[in-house]
């Protein structure tokens, strides 16, 4: 069963839907080749229509003048109803025919001139072809046998009647000749301008063509997958924006720039992805091996006391028990600190003087490492005041302060300096130590990122691997910056903190805009 032509395809017709499938190409020559053929069509009527309608009117005035000769000559001798002797006179044009007829419309003579011979009479079948014309004024085709087509006329004066006519076959052959010249020349004119524009289309749309090989050459690349790909642009010469196909193709680079640039992003995206994955593939690693290990020595040692073997104290048990159990509650706090950092939960926020919280964490790190030699440096100028949580901030120099006393030898200097510049409050822990290794630095502030990666190594002495991490996630939740610098006899950790004279100004600003109606 044929499916309903929809309305659309009614009202387009079959060959609109014909000419919907060609190339572009095709269709412009085809619309500019019938176009053309109707531009010669009407051409060629026009002019045919005028030259007839001319030479018509001007044997329609050689009629009308032989008709009034006739009649003079005819007037001459009223009393002869059937003379026609005004048919010898000279100038009398060859072909011409001339009749005589009664009141009644009967033809009385009837002769045509001829060339260098006396008026041949005409036949009865010829006579007959005459019948009924009148002296109306009116001129008359009629089909004379053996004679041809002829232009007629009658005219009456007092009783004397004449029919008057003129052969058309000059004319007709004059018409029928400029026809078949019209259309000669036009066949030649369509096959010269269809050539011409088939030369010219293809010349012009090469260009588009070329816009439409780099569209499909993208389109077959695997864009969905795989590394970003340099894809191919339109040539310089074909984005002309002066033309269509110039505007189509700068288009199309635009477009495919942004392509790029969305599959530049994508497969950032992904590498940010994929390292986050196995960023939380180690954490989660680092931290089961971090909980395992106290978690298996508590169970060593109670197991131990279970036994009741005298191979170790009761007391040493308990206290290695206790100290295991310390240090994987300092772990699973360091977690939680660092879940709700990354949560966004507010800290608690007071003016903190970093002067004296920087010079009692450097008492408590000369307490711990003796064996450092411990210097600080203070700008009191303006005092170095801060907003923020004071026990996390203590917190993020005590790690510091760890960071270089467990990771350099005995007797390195560490110095602590506090400056306050452009509003900023900066806290500088720098040491003469080996320094960070050029391929841990990138990584320093990453969570369970240690100097030593062996499982094997002594978590006692050099920790989970979680105060540089904890120090930038508090530093970045105060609002702040931590960075570092290292080379062989110099590392400095630098935490740079918004003074309080700014935050204070930050704060003026904000409700004096939201006072604003």
């Amino acid at each position: 069963m044929t499916p309903p032509r929809t309305g659309t395809a009614r009202r387009r017709g079959p060959r609109a839907l014909r000419l919907a499938g060609r190339s572009l190409r095709t269709r412009l020559l085809v619309l500019i080749v019938v176009t053309l053929v109707g531009v010669c069509a009407a051409m060629a009527v026009t002019t045919v229509l005028t030259q007839r309608a001319f030479l018509y009117g001007n044997l329609d005035g050689r009629v009308d003048n032989a008709a009034a000769r006739a009649l003079g000559g005819a007037c001459l001798h009223p009393e002869l109803a059937a003379d026609l002797t005004f048919l010898r006179e000279s100038g009398q044009p060859f072909g011409m025919i001339a009749a005589r007829y009664d009141e009644d419309g009967t033809i009385l003579s009837a002769a045509v001139v001829r060339q260098d011979a006396p008026p041949m009479m005409f036949s009865s079948a010829q006579v007959a072809a005459l019948e009924g014309i009148r002296a109306d004024g009116a001129l008359y085709n009629r089909t004379l046998p053996g004679l041809g087509t002829y232009r007629l006329t009658a005219r009456e004066n007092n009783d004397v009647r004449v029919i008057v006519g003129l052969p058309r076959d000059q004319v007709e052959g004059l018409i029928g000749g400029l026809a078949v010249v019209e259309a000669v020349i036009a066949l030649a004119g369509l096959a010269v301008a269809g050539c011409v524009c088939a030369f010219v289309i293809r010349r012009q749309l090469r260009p588009l063509g070329r816009v439409a090989a780099t569209a499909v050459e993208v389109s077959r690349m695997p864009l969905c997958r795989g590394e970003v790909a340099v894809l191919t642009r339109v040539p310089e010469r074909d984005t002309d924006p002066t033309s269509e196909a110039g505007q189509v193709g700068a288009a199309l680079n635009r477009m495919i720039d942004h392509v790029e640039s969305s599959l530049a992003a994508r497969q950032r995206s992904e590498e940010r992805v994929r390292r986050s994955e196995e960023r939380m593939r180690r954490f989660l690693a680092d931290a089961s091996h971090e909980l395992r290990t106290p978690l298996a020595s508590i169970a060593g040692y109670a197991e131990l006391m279970n036994r009741g073997t005298d191979r170790i104290e009761p007391g040493v048990a308990w206290r290695r028990v206790t100290a295991e159990s310390a240090r994987m509650t300092g772990l699973v706090e360091d977690l939680l600190l660092l879940a709700r950092l990354d949560e966004g939960r507010p800290l608690e926020s007071a003016e903190v003087d970093l002067a004296a919280l920087v010079a009692e964490a450097v008492w408590d790190a000369r307490a711990a490492g003796g064996d450092h030699d411990w210097q600080l440096e203070l700008s009191l100028d303006p005092p170095p005041l801060v907003l923020g949580d004071e026990a996390r901030l203590h917190q993020v120099v005590a790690n510091l302060l760890a960071n270089a006393r467990v990771h350099t030898p005995a007797g390195t200097r560490v110095t602590t300096v506090v400056t306050v510049r452009d509003g900023r409050c900066a806290v500088r822990v720098r040491d003469d130590g080996p320094g960070i290794p050029p391929d841990l630095l990138p990584s320093v502030f990453d969570r369970f990122t240690r100097a030593d990666t062996s499982r094997a190594r002594s978590t006692a002495a050099t920790g989970a691997g979680l105060g540089l991490a904890i120090a930038a996630a508090i530093t970045t939740a105060h609002g702040g910056r931590i960075d570092v610098r290292s080379e062989p006899g110099r590392t400095e950790f630098v935490v740079e903190l918004p003074a309080v004279a700014e935050t204070e100004a930050e704060a003026t600003t904000w409700e004096a805009e939201a006072s604003v109606p």
